[in-house]
């Protein structure tokens, strides 16, 4: 296909001379697999359309929000109903207590939370309330884990600065870096090593998806609670990606293991910019106007996110969730079994209905082992899925997302896609 004479290239033309890279957001821009980014016009269930006019089964689901699809009725209703009554007013509304009412029904150990805007906000905000509860600056993430671009965050970091080759980013005061420390994802003897009375909080994905989709081993989580325990750090989850996406109550739930403080997003804003942080009541009341912590956003609780958030959880039942669950698990079996009969390197795994997939013999268990996947054949095989209406993130370094709408075609069509790629 001539992609120089197209619509999007055009309007991707224009935008290089206006955005950094042509984009908003780095991965977008296409540079961890090469050629043009497409330009989405409109999306409608498993796909989007392009401004070309093409069709695309869409598995990055803006990124995971979209757990129902694109523009669900349910959400478009809600909305509509709501921006009639207007569209922000910085005052406290009903929806924004029957929304954390709803999320601490599904996750009761946020005893209390507080809306942001963006998961970077959430998760900024919880380490440094984490700081204001310890009194102390240090805190320790993993390698590969991406908790957004917060200066802080950008040391080690998955996600587009895995994908653009960064291991940290200019900008970041060498000061402030050095308060970061980081260990493989796994590696509870490296967490031990580096653990001790100077730390703030321990921060991580529970399910890692921003260096590619990584489980945690079955001692992980559960060590990270004690270490915490044993210094007093704050035990962070990040579940912007994973919450509502592994399981129904999120990592909790799957793993049994509580963190002190939890950061959401995606999910919790049915695709409108929304996150939050929250956990246990003696340090949220840390939080002002309650305590001494300062955070504010004039947008926090904006009606239409919360809107947007009230009915894609209403509508997330468990019974749905598991729905979808079984769907994941159909696709990556499939996969499986392909790579299998084709004899290629491969190994796919999921949790809920998140997933993910590495042209290697087994899933990784680190950032360090996702890096040595096979990073050329994920890109052959991305352009002809792209070619064929197969729409997976633009990065090896990324994990995949299944919605409500995604039904047995959509599988069907997906594999025999994969399959030809593969052959």
């Amino acid at each position: 296909m001539n992609t120089t004479d197209t619509r999007s290239a055009e309007i991707m033309n224009r935008a290089r001379a206006i955005f950094p890279g042509g984009v908003n957001s780095p991965v977008r821009a296409f540079r961890g697999v090469g050629g043009e980014p497409f330009v989405v016009e409109r999306g409608e269930g498993a796909r989007i359309w392009d401004v070309d006019g093409r069709s695309y089964i869409d598995y990055v689901l803006s990124w995971g929000p979209l757990v129902l699809g694109h523009a669900p009725p349910v959400v478009l209703d809600a909305l509509a109903e709501t921006m009639a009554k207007g569209t922000s007013f910085g005052i406290p509304t009903a929806l924004e207590v029957q929304l954390a009412e709803l999320i601490q029904a599904r996750m009761p150990h946020l005893e209390m939370l507080r809306f942001v805007s963006s998961g970077t906000e959430a998760t900024m905000s919880a380490i440094r309330l984490a700081r204001a509860a310890t009194g102390r600056d240090r805190f320790l993430k993993c390698d590969g884990c991406y908790h957004g671009h917060a200066d802080s965050f950008l040391v080690n970091a998955g996600s587009g600065v895995a994908t653009l080759g960064l291991p940290n980013s200019p900008g970041v005061p060498r000061e402030l870096a050095a308060l970061t420390l980081t260990a493989p994802f796994n590696d509870l003897a490296a967490v031990e090593s580096l653990a001790d009375e100077s730390l703030a909080a321990i921060i991580v994905e529970p399910v890692v998806g921003n260096s590619g989709y990584i489980e945690p081993l079955p001692d992980f989580l559960p060590g990270l609670r004690r270490i915490a325990n044993r210094i007093g750090a704050v035990l962070i989850f990040d579940e912007v990606m994973t919450g509502f996406r592994i399981a129904p109550g999120g990592a909790r739930e799957r793993f049994d293991v509580t963190a002190d403080l939890t950061t959401l997003g995606k999910v919790i804003g049915g695709g409108l910019p929304v996150a939050a942080f929250g956990g246990k009541r003696a340090l949220m009341e840390l939080v002002a106007p309650a305590g001494p912590m300062y955070q504010a956003g004039t947008l926090s609780g904006n009606p239409l996110a919360m809107a947007a958030g009230l009915a894609t959880l209403r509508t997330l039942t468990p019974a749905l969730h598991d729905r979808i669950a079984r769907r994941t698990t159909a696709l990556v079996d499939g996969m499986l079994a392909i790579a299998k009969r084709h004899g290629v390197p491969f190994s796919a795994g999921s949790a809920g209905t998140m997933w993910g997939f590495f042209f290697r013999e087994d899933l990784p268990r680190s950032f360090a082992e996702a890096k040595r996947a096979d990073g050329e054949r994920f890109k052959r095989v991305f352009h002809y899925a792209l070619e064929h209406g197969v729409y997976f993130a633009p990065s090896p370094f990324e994990a995949a997302f299944m919605s409500a709408a995604h039904g047995d075609d959509e599988i069907a069509e997906t594999l025999r896609v994969f399959d030809a790629a593969l052959g």
